[in-house]
């Protein structure tokens, strides 16, 4: 809502376009617009997990709130994380880089070891007293801050491609090859998107980001093809779908279900009918089938929204700011958050096949909620202090000052 005018209306010239994109263009804009959907995600994930999870966490436990408590738990942990990431200076990070990698080798390794779990035919989680991490969501912060190290230290010889090869691309592949071992293809792609996004901004020559590019891919098909239930999946997004007992369509056809039993506006929140048991992995993978059946269209549009404008505020920080360092691992956290994003809604609403990948921050899952959070509260502190944002900031006075400025002085 635009501020009132000394006349007391409403200045309507603020809602302009013109106007509203000189907000945008502003330097404390990536700021607050990172601050802002990062919260509403968060708010409204906490909110949507509560609702698709009550009955299976009733089945379950007794309680309808088993799933959300420990979802609000990993919540306010990752609050907390943030806000200790949010303080880390740049040169921090870029000491931290190289340890972070070797820590999420290790304990992707773990994930072979009696410590590890297969969960749904992925072996890709430790599990140790009552607790399972996922060691590939710290892979990803691991691999962001070792690629842009590299990649920042050797600014000035990457157009030799034997400096992008060596040894980002051995490193690269040490992670991914291991996420891979696990059957964890959906991982897998989104690590390889990050490692792209960062070789992208950095500037590597076409070629030698088209030759990788092509050897990922074929990776990735070579993977589909020798694994008859991704094969089955690769089919049901074909067509071959008749109905929801045909093999590998029983969870994209609830899906389907779920968004169409939603229309326009929505059943309302709360009233899903297929959470009741029918759809598989309702507060997880298909959250976002949860939100459309009771939400409806502009639930949908609305989470899209706060995608874009997380994804509009990485972008003003990779075009303006200085630092290249900032710049590679701004990509890095925006290719992860928006091709997951993109691969989860396409896999719900039958554009993608379904690979099965969390939609960041309003999934439920306590690694990913944490580690997306963390990556966040670095992005936060970035733009924070970039020098045109800092001296904005600077220049404001505090909501306390503020107020008080208002409030009216006590007579004597």
């Amino acid at each position: 809502m635009s501020a009132p005018s000394e006349t007391g209306a409403f200045d309507l010239t603020r809602l302009q376009p013109k106007a509203l994109m000189r907000r945008l263009e502003s330097p404390v804009a990536p700021y607050y617009l990172l601050l802002g959907s990062t919260a509403m995600l968060l708010l409204f994930g906490l909110v949507m997990v509560l609702s698709a999870s009550s009955v299976t966490s009733y089945q379950a436990s007794g309680s309808s709130y088993t799933v959300f408590k420990n979802q609000a738990l990993f919540a306010g942990i990752g609050v907390v994380v943030a806000l200790i990431a949010s303080r880390v200076s740049v040169r921090a990070w870029k000491w931290l880089a190289l340890p972070a990698f070797v820590l999420a080798v290790l304990l992707q390794m773990a994930v072979f070891s009696p410590l590890g779990l297969t969960v749904q035919g992925n072996r890709n989680w430790i599990g140790f007293g009552g607790f399972t991490i996922q060691p590939s969501e710290a892979g990803k912060i691991a691999i962001i801050l070792v690629a842009a190290m590299i990649l920042t230290r050797k600014r000035k010889v990457l157009s030799e491609w034997r400096h992008v090869v060596i040894p980002l691309i051995p490193m690269a592949a040490l992670l991914l090859g291991l996420v891979l071992l696990g059957h964890d293809l959906g991982t897998t792609m989104v690590l390889a998107s990050i490692v792209g996004a960062i070789l992208f901004v950095a500037g590597v020559r076409m070629r030698v980001f088209a030759f990788f590019g092509g050897l990922a891919a074929a990776v990735a098909l070579a993977f589909v093809a020798t694994n008859s239930n991704r094969t089955g999946r690769l089919d049901a997004w074909l067509g071959t779908c008749l109905n929801a007992q045909t093999a590998g369509c029983y969870q994209k056809v609830h899906g389907l279900y779920a968004m169409a039993d939603g229309g326009w506006w929505g059943v309302g929140l709360g009233a899903s009918r297929e959470k009741w048991s029918w759809l598989p992995e309702a507060h997880n993978d298909f959250i976002f089938a949860i939100i459309g059946e009771e939400l409806g269209l502009p639930g949908t549009l609305a989470v899209i929204a706060l995608y874009v404008a997380l994804g509009y505020a990485c972008y003003r920080m990779i075009v303006t700011s200085k630092d290249f360092f900032v710049r590679l691992v701004t990509a890095g956290v925006m290719a992860w958050i928006l091709v997951q994003a993109v691969i989860n809604i396409g896999s719900v609403t039958g554009l993608l096949p379904i690979i099965g990948v969390p939609l960041p921050l309003v999934s439920s899952g306590g690694s990913a909620l944490v580690t997306t959070l963390f990556a966040l509260g670095m992005l936060i502190s970035f733009a924070r202090n970039e020098p045109t944002c800092k001296a904005a900031l600077a220049a404001r006075p505090s909501a306390v000052k503020r107020t008080l400025a208002v409030l009216p002085l006590p007579r004597r």
